[in-house]
């Protein structure tokens, strides 16, 4: 594979309603003293371009750029498009485009293994990361950009693009799928899950003094 292949841009997606968490944004909460977000923005450190797509992130790194899926809420695929056409505005293009939830505090490890596989060349349209117990994280993979452009444009064309599930977005993709290390694609989706992972939930209050100065 050339080396110019390997550069990527990146799409973190934080704008879910968190309704499990009684409304509380994921990407504030924290992990070993960083944030969720932060920790996504770490994993994929890699990236010429990162995106975050959801409600205001607050103070990003250099670079980083912000936007919304509109309407709010629509769902993964929306936001997912919306981060695509933001890149596009920024006039950045690459060949490979990395999708990360920002519910993942050990995602970076489940990188590092797509990125080795992405190394490989492996021909699909995506490779996306595969847990130890055989499920497949859609918001951790590589995604070849114009193929993800498209399924995008397709959706949209049927006004089936809002509210549509992953699932539905990557329908018409060749998927491979990549073994990532244990524990690399836990989420968090309940306040189980945040004590199982050992995500402290201090930042609750700001979440919500936040959501309700919107």
């Amino acid at each position: 594979m050339e080396q110019d292949r390997l550069e990527f841009n990146a799409l973190i997606l934080a704008g879910g309603r968190s309704s499990r968490l009684g409304g509380v944004p994921k990407q504030g909460l924290v992990f070993h003293g960083d944030t969720l977000l932060q920790r996504s923005l770490a994993a994929a450190s890699g990236a010429i371009c990162t995106v975050v797509v959801g409600p205001d992130p607050g103070a990003l790194p250099a670079g980083v750029l912000s936007c919304r899926e509109q309407p709010e809420f629509a769902g993964p695929a929306a936001a997912v498009a919306a981060g695509l056409e933001a890149l596009a505005q920024a006039g950045s293009e690459r060949t490979y485009t990395l999708v990360l939830a920002c519910d993942m505090p050990k995602v970076s490890a489940a990188v590092e293994a797509l990125t080795a596989a992405l190394a490989g060349d492996p021909g699909a349209d995506a490779i996306i990361a595969c847990a130890e117990d055989g499920r497949a994280q859609q918001l951790a993979g590589f995604y070849r950009t114009a193929v993800l452009k498209r399924a995008a444009r397709e959706l949209a064309s049927r006004g089936a693009l809002n509210n549509s599930s992953m699932r539905a977005l990557l329908a018409s993709l060749d998927v491979q799928l990549v073994t990532v290390p244990a524990g690399s694609t836990a989420d968090v989706d309940t306040w189980d899950d945040a004590a199982a992972l050992g995500v402290d939930a201090g930042s609750r209050d700001e979440g919500q003094d936040r959501r309700g100065s919107n």
